[in-house]
């Protein structure tokens, strides 16, 4: 029997469009309203970046009044919102971005435009403000590259945002975000994240899948830079230097795409984000955290497994002491109650404790698993995905960045709200065990006849629905195969990143011809119902228990390994998915198959099955 789960009515937390009043991430200032959008011309160039002293007393500063624009400036061009505030130096090939914080504007990021062939600008050749309204400002900014090959953009700031918006002109194919981290997650809505420890990469640079996200965690654990872009057709680079714990992601760089845009957001506050390592020998024991989470949040805490694999999970949130946990369900509007104990039960794992909670003083502790398919040894991070009811109006989450810059639209489209829904057909087969014993432990098989009748026709629903799963599934796994066959032998080249490839997706069959005895055939279960309806619906021997179990326990052990087979293919099939973006790391020459695989393992794993496990 599967246990069940209560969901609480709460908002809807992925994409829903916030009323300007409520807006995700609107700061406040004094007398209530929001930070003024801005521009200045600082009357002098500078050699180096501006200090925080020098950005708060804005000596020589002029403010440019709203409306006007401005083609020159005497010196640096700087706009600002009260959160982020952007510079483009005459002196200098990038634009600078600064998290405006309590304590000071801080550095954070640094942007460059990309010429076709990669070429970077060089040096600036004029900048001019083109925008300067209520709800925002935006420069345009030309360079030249070491070859005099001209290249431009707009960079934009509106107002309450966090980030900023940079839309490519004449000779602009691309932009590189310079923000140094070890750790750059890919969030991965269908199944585990993709999370590129730098550590674990030689080489200077690194292909990984683009999939309109990079999240940088950067600083030490204060800040997040996140790069949202709309280009999803060509994967996306990253720069990495250093060596041993200073080796580190040195700055991303995105294609724009034919007219499309790229944001870089800046996410400020301490403990935004955290890091420790698993050892060996911490396996199932309670480890509390040197860290409170800032704010209630849908948290994300990405393990890694020992296979080198990540292993995502939810962190859970607890409203008061001694109170039940809340697991923040994924985009669907609610969320799962989980006992005091934290004992959880789903296909592949069976009966665990869950991994990671915090109290209701946002006090957080991990208990890694130790379990024969999945073990826990290595970096874990944690990280502010997606709001739930309780997060601040004026804290931002990685959703929100991507909510804000696409829009509700497309966000709805990445997120696939539709394919994230399970389906649940028919009636399971320990449910129908327990109506059927009932039914007949009571003697009532006469009079309910009708409902019997019901329950056959459910039951076999379910199985026939499940069985679908599955041969979908092995279907899926035999055409990878097939595909990777196909690349090994116009690649041989590659002939052993994609070997790890098909070695993983063999699991499928493995698993399949494991319990192919314990599953038996749709075409067996059918005539089980058969037989039933055939020899029992009117009997009311005094052993009609007795024989009723004979058909309801064989059929709920098809319907328990059915289940159970479900999730451990899909299992292998998100295994699947995140290596394909893990090798693309270490191998760029997998470009295109690596996104054909992620493309693939997608559509599998679209509309799980209710027991499925689709999330833990």
């Amino acid at each position: 029997m599967r246990p069940s789960v209560t969901l609480l009515p709460v908002l809807l937390i992925a994409c829903v469009a916030w009323p300007a009043s409520v807006r995700a991430g609107e700061p406040a200032a004094e007398g209530g309203g929001s930070a003024a959008v801005s521009a200045w011309d600082t009357g002098q160039p500078s050699a180096e970046a501006f200090t925080a002293a020098a950005l708060a007393a804005r000596t020589g500063w002029s403010a440019i009044p709203q409306e006007k624009t401005a083609l020159s400036f005497k010196g640096e061009a700087v706009i600002s919102n009260g959160r982020i505030l952007a510079v483009v130096r005459k002196q200098s090939a990038a634009v600078e971005l600064y998290a405006l914080g309590p304590a000071g504007a801080v550095l954070r990021s640094r942007l460059i435009l990309l010429a076709p062939g990669g070429a970077p600008a060089a040096r600036l050749d004029r900048v001019a403000l083109v925008e300067n309204a209520k709800g925002g400002v935006c420069l345009e900014a030309s360079y030249k590259t070491a070859k005099d090959a001209a290249l431009s953009a707009k960079f934009r700031v509106r107002k309450g945002e966090v980030m900023v918006e940079t839309e490519p002109c004449a000779g602009a194919e691309g932009l590189r975000a310079e923000c140094p981290c070890r750790f750059l997650v890919l969030p991965d809505f269908f199944a585990d994240d993709v999370v590129i420890d730098a550590a674990k990469i030689p080489a200077a640079r690194a292909e990984v899948p683009s999939e309109n996200f990079l999240v940088h965690l950067s600083g030490k654990g204060d800040h997040i830079a996140v790069c949202v872009f709309e280009n999803r057709e060509q994967e996306a680079g990253v720069t990495l230097a250093g060596d041993g714990p200073q080796r580190g992601v040195t700055g991303s760089e995105i294609r724009f795409g034919k007219g499309r845009k790229i944001w870089v957001a800046l996410l400020e506050g301490p403990q935004l984000w955290h890091t420790l390592d698993i050892k060996a020998e911490d396996g199932g024991k309670v480890l509390p955290l040197e860290w409170k989470m800032p704010f209630p949040g849908r948290w994300r805490v990405d393990f890694t497994r020992t296979d080198d694999l990540n292993d995502t999970w939810e962190m859970l949130l607890q409203e008061k002491k001694d109170a039940e946990y809340l697991k923040p369900s994924p985009f669907s509007g609610g969320m799962d109650r989980i006992p005091l104990t934290r004992k959880r039960w789903t296909t592949v794992l069976g009966s665990f404790l869950y991994p990671c909670w915090s109290d209701y003083e946002r006090k957080a502790y991990l208990q890694p698993l130790k379990h024969e398919s999945l073990t826990c040894r290595g970096p874990v991070v944690i990280y502010p995905l997606n709001r739930v009811p309780l997060t601040p109006l004026d804290a931002y989450t990685v959703v929100d960045v991507m909510r804000n810059s696409l829009g509700v639209g497309p966000c709805e489209y990445i997120l696939n709200l539709e394919g994230q829904k399970s389906e649940y057909k028919g009636r399971a087969t320990c449910s129908a065990r327990d109506t059927l014993e009932g039914i007949y432990g009571k003697g009532q098989q006469k009079q309910k006849r009708e409902e019997i009748e019901k329950v056959l026709k459910d039951v076999l629903i379910f199985v026939t629905h499940i069985r679908g799963r599955i041969e979908g599934y092995v279907e899926f796994g035999h055409k990878i195969r097939e595909y990777l066959a196909e690349q090994t032998k116009a690649h041989p080249e590659l002939k052993d990143p994609l070997a790890e490839l098909d070695k993983l997706t063999q699991g499928i069959d493995a698993k399949v011809a494991a319990r192919r005895e314990k599953i038996k055939t749709v075409a067996h279960a059918t005539q089980m119902v058969e037989d039933f309806r055939r020899d029992m619906l009117g009997y009311e021997g005094a052993d009609a228990v007795e024989k009723c179990k004979k058909f309801t326990r064989p059929m709920v052990d098809i319907g328990g390994n059915q289940d159970e087979l479900a999730g451990e293919c899909r299992w292998v099939v998100k295994s699947l998915r995140q290596k394909a973006g893990l090798l693309l790391a270490t191998e760029p020459r997998l470009a295109g198959i690596a996104a054909e695989i992620r493309s693939r393992t997608q559509v599998a794993l679209n509309n799980p099955a209710g027991h499925e496990g689709a999330r833990h």
